[in-house]
């Protein structure tokens, strides 16, 4: 007997769909407080070579977080597409993590330099998380 992983069409697991859910309220969170209390805070995540005012950036990413909600809750037929578009918002954002580093700038609880440093680990855990909990299941069949 041979065992065959294949994918299912548009399918993902419970515990993908959980995950997705829980990424969506965490991006329409951050999407909400882009936009309101936590503004001010999110400056120190602009880095200086961006040729745009600092705070349009801000608006920008918030209003870009919150479409990414939407489009993950509203358009499920284009999850894995949209997964891997949530990734490259969060590859792309992530020079504002390596910015608050290198520029020691303080804002949401990361004070120091270490507490920063250990920030821009969790970039690439949140790409990840983009991309498994949109990923297609595998399923194995035995032949």
């Amino acid at each position: 007997m041979t065992q065959d992983i294949q994918t299912t069409g548009s399918t993902t697991t419970t515990a993908q769909d959980a995950a997705r859910v829980a990424l969506g309220l965490m991006l329409m969170t951050a999407g909400t407080s882009h936009l309101t209390f936590a503004r001010d805070a999110f400056t120190a995540q602009v880095p200086d070579w961006v040729p745009l005012d600092i705070d349009t950036v801000v608006v920008q990413s918030g209003v870009v977080e919150i479409s990414l909600v939407a489009a993950l809750v509203f358009l499920p037929q284009h999850k894995e597409t949209l997964g891997r578009v949530t990734g490259a918002f969060f590859a792309a954002v992530f020079p504002g993590n390596i910015s608050q580093y290198t520029h020691h700038r303080s804002a949401f609880g990361l004070d120091t330099d270490a507490k920063r440093f250990t920030r821009l680990f969790f970039q690439p855990l949140l790409i990840g998380w983009a991309l498994w909990s949109t990923k297609k299941a595998a399923i194995t069949t035995k032949n």
